[in-house]
């Protein structure tokens, strides 16, 4: 029987809202205190952006959204979980932030937002749930002004292959596009149990990321691969800062890639 991936992830997410909002994984504390939460290699690549309109796909409750707030950007962050867009809503209003905030699937962003932006911002875990790159590149395309772009920073699906304790044996199939069904008793923030513990999942390349921005229209400005990522991928991983890198000794391999395009005009 063909499962309702959307449905059952979204069941998901809502489950994890909470537990990640109350976790020291978010730290929403540091953030309320004026901390930011946008990655140091993301401020150049992605660059000013005060007085833009950027809209956040996939964006949970919010923190990264409400951090490019801080930096200036008017900002709309859309996610498919109610649970997330009302706890973003309530930090942006508590946090004193202009934001916007939508509850509606990625798929459906254009008719959801009515609106067309600078830059579309995504990542940091959003494309696995979703099964139709083509689809999400015309989306993105659609959401774009003249001149603007999409930026795009995502874990390397080939850290995924590896096996989980140095990172250096292919355990898995890195052309399996899935669906993948996981069930996993806690989220990634901590040890509570998790009711809704089934998730699908659907791994894409890097060559069908880009392969799908190019065809929606947008041109790649660069893609870049990174040997860091932003917690612990394989247990042989050493902490560098707010990062985590290969150990000396082994071969670095790409844990993270940044992707930039831009529309015409």
């Amino acid at each position: 029987m063909e499962i309702d991936y959307l449905a059952v992830n979204r069941a998901n997410w809502d489950e994890r809202v909470p537990i990640h909002v109350a976790s020291d994984f978010y730290d929403v504390a540091a953030f309320r205190g004026g901390v930011g939460t946008i990655r140091e290699f993301e401020l150049p690549e992605v660059g000013d952006v005060t007085g833009r309109d950027l809209v956040h796909l996939q964006c949970h409750f919010g923190l990264d959204t409400l951090s490019w707030a801080r930096r200036g950007a008017r900002v709309t962050g859309l996610d498919f979980s109610e649970a997330a867009v009302e706890q973003a809503r309530g930090l942006a209003a508590e946090s004193g932030v202009e934001a916007r905030f939508v509850a509606a699937d990625v798929y459906d962003a254009a008719e959801a937002l009515g609106e067309t932006y600078d830059i579309v911002y995504t990542g940091i875990g959003a494309l696995v749930w979703l099964p139709d790159l083509t689809r999400w590149a015309r989306t993105v395309a659609s959401l774009l002004r003249p001149g603007g772009f999409l930026y795009l920073a995502e874990f390397h699906p080939f850290a995924d292959i590896l096996d989980d304790e140095t990172g250096t044996t292919v355990t898995h199939d890195y052309f399996d596009h899935g669906p993948q069904v996981w069930r996993f008793p806690h989220t990634y923030t901590g040890s509570e149990v998790l009711e809704n513990n089934t998730t699908v999942q659907f791994q894409h390349g890097v060559g069908e990321v880009v392969s799908a921005v190019a065809a929606a229209g947008l041109r790649v400005e660069f893609l870049r691969e990174h040997d860091h990522t932003l917690f612990r991928r394989f247990g042989a991983l050493r902490p560098d800062g707010p990062l985590f890198r290969q150990v000396e000794g082994r071969p670095a391999v790409p844990l993270m890639y940044s992707l930039r395009a831009s529309a015409g005009g």
